[in-house]
């Protein structure tokens, strides 16, 4: 089973807690988790060398986690580490915005259930660590052709 070291942020322990277990519970992979309350704290506790994939609450105090996405995505523009929305945001708008706008990998809406992750998160999370096939290659494939 794959090991990933997962970073969970959300303003109530309890819903860490419930993140936690249910992923715990979906078996996609062997999860080491790190905490944190709020955007500003995760950040400070974020290093794509030591993060794997990252589950964020939408609302809560200091930084947001779509203010937490935004500045990941600006300030680590070449690392692609997923970040999961994990939230009670239900809107159209709101997932538009953390998906297209912000750079969030997956959006789930709370309550949640282990089938959901599953589902939702099962390919995302095989993805993590394999090698992406540079374009070069490619390219280099198809002038061999000409």
């Amino acid at each position: 089973m794959k090991k990933l070291r997962a970073l969970v942020i959300d303003d109530s322990r309890v819903m860490r807690t419930m993140v936690m277990e249910a992923l715990r519970r979906s078996q996609l992979a062997e999860f080491e988790f790190t905490e944190a309350e709020d955007g500003a704290v995760a950040l400070a506790k974020f290093d794509p060398k030591t993060i794997d994939i990252v589950f964020a609450d939408w609302n809560m105090p200091n930084m947001t986690g779509i203010e937490f996405v935004r500045t990941v995505r600006s300030t680590y523009k070449s690392v692609r580490i997923p970040i999961v929305m994990v939230t009670s945001e239900k809107t159209m708008t709101r997932m538009d915005e953390a998906l297209n706008s912000a750079g969030a990998s997956a959006y789930i809406t709370k309550p949640f259930t282990v089938d959901e992750l599953k589902n939702k998160l099962g390919k995302l999370i095989e993805s993590i660590g394999s090698p992406a096939i540079p374009a070069v290659k490619a390219a280099g494939f198809f002038s061999k052709l000409s």
